[in-house]
C-alpha cells in the first residue's frame, strides 16, 4: 500500500498521486539522493502477483534504462521492495498528447507535424538501439509545458504483450497495427503504423476506426481501407496527407521502412507543404514487367553512342560467352545449329551422336580462333555459320540493352519475352489509367508518380460523391496522354453527399442505447465507454468545479445517464479543472522595512493600488502589519509607503560633531503585492 510520505528505495520519497493507468499508478516524489524530482510508477497488484510478467517487467524496463534521448521519458532505476514493483523516471511537468488533443479538439498542420517529428526522432533512438515500443498512442506521448515531446512507457508494452496482457489493460486498441490485432510478430514498422494513426488523431481529432467492441475495431484495422484525414479536415496538404497513408499501409513493407525516413519527409512536409513528394511504393510491383520511359530509352540510346570501342568489344566477348554457356546447356539451340548446316547442304545422317557433337564442338573452337579452312564447302557452310551468329548475338545484345532499362524483366526464354512484350504493348494502348471513385492523394500518386503527369486539381460541386473522391479525368480514362502531359482530376468538394452524416459518424444510428454514467471517470475512460456502448464522444471542455475530488475528471455529461437515444448520438463532455476563481482578496499588508531611514512607530500613509489600477485601500497607520481585508478582480497590485523621514545632519570628519540640525524630509517606498485567490 503506497501511503504519501513513504520512502521507497531509501531514496525515494513519494509526494503525491499524479496519474494512474491500466498497469500502475504514477507518483511524484523526491530523489533525497541525487536531490531531484521523479516519477515513480508503481505496477498494480495484480501485475507485482505475476511474477514471469514481473520479470519481463525488470529486463525490459533495465533496457531502456540504457536510452538518454531528449523525446524519450528517461528511465532512472527499477526494483522492488515489501512487493511494491517500481519503476523510477524522469518528472515530466506537463499533460499527454491525448489531453492536448482533446483541448484543442484538433492540432494545426504544424504543430502536428512538429509533434510527429519529435516522436519520431525517439523513436529512431529507441529503434537503433534494438527497443520496440509496440503501444504507440497519445495516452503515452508526453508534452511538457516549455513544448518538448516525450514517448514514455518504453518497455512495459513488451513486457506486457509477451506475457498475454489482455488489450483492454494494454491500452486502446485504436492505434494497433494489422500485424499486431492478428497477434503477429512486430516491429519497427508497427510502430510506425501507430505514430501514424496518432498523426491522423491529431490533424482530424478522432480516430480513423471506430467500433462497438474492441474485437469490431481490431478487425477494421486488419480488413477496412485507412479513410482519407483529409475528409475531415480539407486544411491538410498532400504531402501530409500521404504521409500519413503510407505510415498507415496494411502491409508493413508498404510503410516507411524505418522512421528516419518518416522524419524526412516530415520535414520536407513543413517548408513544401503542397508539393507531392511522398513515394507511394508497392513492393509487389517494383520487379513487374514495366514499358521504358522516353527518357530511359534516350539514357540507353545515350549510352550506347558514348560507349567506346573497348567497351564495346568487351560486352560483344561477354555475349559470346553467355551465348556459348546457353548454347551448352540448351539443345534446342544446338538443334536449331544443325538444321542451319543441313540447309546448307551438309548431311548429317550417317553421323553417330559422338561424332556429331564432336564436329559441333570443333566448328565452335574454329569459329572462335578464327581459321580459315581450305575446303571450299566448308567455306561456305563457316560464312553461313557466321551469318547465324551474327545474328544472334546481336538479338542478344539488344535484349541484354532492354533489360538494362527494364523492358524484359527475365530472359528465361522466347515465349517469355513475347509475352512481355505484347503486355507493354498493352500497357500503352490502355493509356490514361482509371481513377475515378479513388481519393485524390491515390489518382495523384497513380498518375503523377507511375506515369508521369502532370496533374491539376479541380473541385466538383455537381455531384453526390464523398469529399476528395475523383468524379472524372480530363482527358478520359483511355485516352492517350504523353509523359509530362496535363492532366486536370476532377474531385467532389462533398457539399451533395448524403451520407457524410453517418458516414463520420463512425456508428450506426438505428437502435436505441443507453447513456452511461460518466461523472467521476478519466476523460480517456469515458470517451472509450461511450464508444463501446454505441456513442460518439463529442467535445471535452475544460471547465472549473468546486469539488475537488473531481479535478481532471467528468464533472457532467450533456445527456443525462440512464436516458435512452439513439444509436451514434453525440455526448458532450466538461472536464473539472478544479474551483473556479471568482476574485482575489487582499488580507493585509507589512511596513516599509528597509525604507530609507525608516524606524518602527513612524506614521506612513499606505496605499494599496490593483494592477488595472483601482485604489482597494488608503490610510494613515503607526503599527504594521494592517488589516485591509479588501477585494481585487486582479491577482496583484502595488502597496506604496510614504513617511517623513528624519535626516542627520552631516559630521565634521576631524571632530565628529554634527555639522548643522537635522532635516525632515519626504521617503517613499513602493513593494508588488500577491492577493489571495477566491473560489467559488
Amino acid at each position: 500500500m503506497i501511503k504519501i510520505g513513504m520512502v521507497i528505495g531509501d531514496r525515494y520519497e513519494v509526494l503525491e498521486k499524479i496519474g494512474t493507468g491500466g498497469m500502475s499508478d504514477v507518483y511524484k516524489a523526491k530523489d533525497h539522493k541525487l536531490n531531484r524530482l521523479v516519477a515513480v510508477k508503481i505496477l498494480k497488484q495484480e501485475f507485482s502477483e505475476n511474477e514471469n510478467f514481473v520479470s519481463k517487467f525488470r529486463v525490459e524496463a533495465q533496457s531502456t534504462a540504457g536510452l538518454m534521448h531528449p523525446n524519450i521519458v528517461n528511465v532512472y532505476d527499477v526494483g522492488d521492495e515489501d512487493g511494491i514493483n517500481y519503476i523510477v523516471m524522469e518528472l515530466v511537468d506537463g499533460i499527454t498528447l491525448k489531453k492536448y488533443i482533446e483541448k484543442k479538439s484538433r492540432l494545426s498542420v504544424k504543430e502536428a507535424v512538429s509533434i510527429a517529428i519529435q516522436v519520431a526522432m525517439g523513436l529512431e533512438a529507441a529503434h537503433n538501439n534494438n527497443i520496440i515500443h509496440r503501444d504507440i498512442k497519445p495516452q503515452n506521448i508526453m508534452i511538457s509545458k516549455d513544448g518538448k515531446v516525450k514517448v514514455t512507457d518504453f518497455g512495459i508494452a513488451k513486457a506486457a504483450t509477451s506475457n498475454t496482457i489482455t488489450s483492454n489493460v494494454m491500452g486502446s486498441v485504436h492505434y494497433t497495427s494489422p500485424e499486431q490485432a492478428r497477434g503477429g510478430y512486430s516491429d519497427a514498422k508497427s510502430d510506425i503504423y501507430s505514430l501514424g494513426i496518432t498523426l491522423f488523431e491529431m490533424l482530424t481529432g478522432r480516430v480513423p476506426f471506430n467500433g462497438d467492441t474492441t474485437v469490431a475495431i481490431a478487425i477494421k484495422h486488419i480488413q477496412e481501407e485507412l479513410p482519407t484525414p483529409a475528409d475531415f479536415n480539407e486544411e491538410i496538404p498532400i504531402s501530409v496527407e500521404k504521409i500519413v497513408l503510407k505510415c498507415c499501409q496494411k502491409s508493413p513493407d508498404r510503410r516507411y521502412q524505418n522512421a528516419a525516413e518518416l522524419i524526412q519527409d516530415l520535414k520536407k512536409s513543413l517548408i513544401t507543404p503542397d508539393k507531392d513528394f511522398v513515394s507511394m511504393v508497392d513492393p509487389d510491383e517494383e520487379g513487374a514487367t514495366r514499358v521504358a520511359s522516353d527518357d530511359e530509352v534516350r539514357h540507353v540510346r545515350n549510352r550506347d553512342s558514348r560507349m567506346s570501342d573497348t567497351e564495346q568489344m568487351r560486352l560483344n566477348r561477354d555475349v559470346v560467352r553467355e551465348y556459348d554457356r546457353d548454347d551448352r546447356d540448351d539443345r534446342d539451340d544446338y538443334d536449331d545449329y544443325d538444321r542451319e548446316i543441313r540447309k546448307y547442304g551438309r548431311e548429317y545422317d550417317d553421323v553417330d551422336e559422338e561424332d556429331d557433337d564432336y564436329y559441333y564442338e570443333d566448328e565452335r573452337n574454329r569459329r572462335r580462333k578464327g581459321t580459315m579452312q581450305e575446303d571450299g564447302k566448308l567455306e561456305r557452310i563457316t560464312a553461313s555459320i557466321a551469318i547465324v551468329m551474327a545474328i544472334i548475338i546481336g538479338l542478344i545484345l539488344v535484349m541484354f540493352l532492354a533489360r538494362g532499362v527494364g523492358v524484359f524483366g527475365t530472359t528465361e526464354g522466347a515465349g517469355s519475352s513475347s509475352t512481355e512484350a505484347s503486355n507493354a504493348a498493352a500497357e500503352v494502348e490502355k493509356g490514361v489509367p482509371d481513377v475515378v471513385g479513388k481519393t485524390y492523394a491515390e489518382a495523384k500518386s497513380i498518375l503523377a508518380d507511375d506515369k508521369g503527369y502532370i496533374v491539376k486539381k479541380a473541385d466538383d460541386k455537381d455531384n453526390s460523391k464523398p469529399k476528395n473522391t475523383v468524379v472524372s479525368t480530363s482527358p478520359e480514362a483511355g485516352a492517350h496522354l504523353d509523359v509530362g502531359g496535363e492532366i486536370t482530376v476532377y474531385v467532389s468538394n462533398g457539399s451533395n453527399y448524403k451520407g457524410k452524416a453517418s458516414a463520420s459518424s463512425g456508428s450506426s444510428t438505428e437502435g436505441e442505447v443507453e447513456v452511461p454514467d460518466l461523472l467521476g471517470k478519466d476523460s480517456e475512460e469515458a470517451v472509450e465507454i461511450l464508444i463501446e456502448a454505441g456513442l460518439q464522444p463529442g467535445k471535452t471542455e475544460g471547465v472549473n468545479n468546486p469539488d475537488p475530488k473531481l479535478i481532471d475528471k467528468v464533472c457532467r455529461q450533456s445527456l443525462e445517464p440512464g436516458s435512452k437515444v439513439k444509436k451514434g448520438t453525440v455526448v458532450h463532455l466538461e472536464i473539472s479543472e478544479g474551483p473556479g476563481v471568482v476574485g482575489y482578496r487582499c488580507e493585509s499588508v507589512d511596513g516599509p522595512q528597509g525604507g530609507e531611514y525608516y524606524v518602527p512607530g513612524m506614521s506612513v500613509h499606505v496605499t494599496v493600488v490593483t494592477s488595472d489600477g483601482t485604489t482597494i485601500h488608503e490610510s494613515d497607520t503607526t503599527t504594521f502589519p494592517i488589516r485591509i481585508d479588501a477585494h481585487s478582480a486582479v491577482p496583484t497590485g502595488v502597496v506604496t509607503y510614504r513617511y517623513t523621514a528624519t535626516i542627520p545632519a552631516p559630521t565634521n570628519p576631524e571632530t565628529g560633531e554634527p555639522m548643522g540640525e537635522p532635516t525632515n524630509e519626504p521617503r517613499e517606498v513602493r513593494k508588488e503585492i500577491q492577493f489571495t485567490p477566491e473560489t467559488n
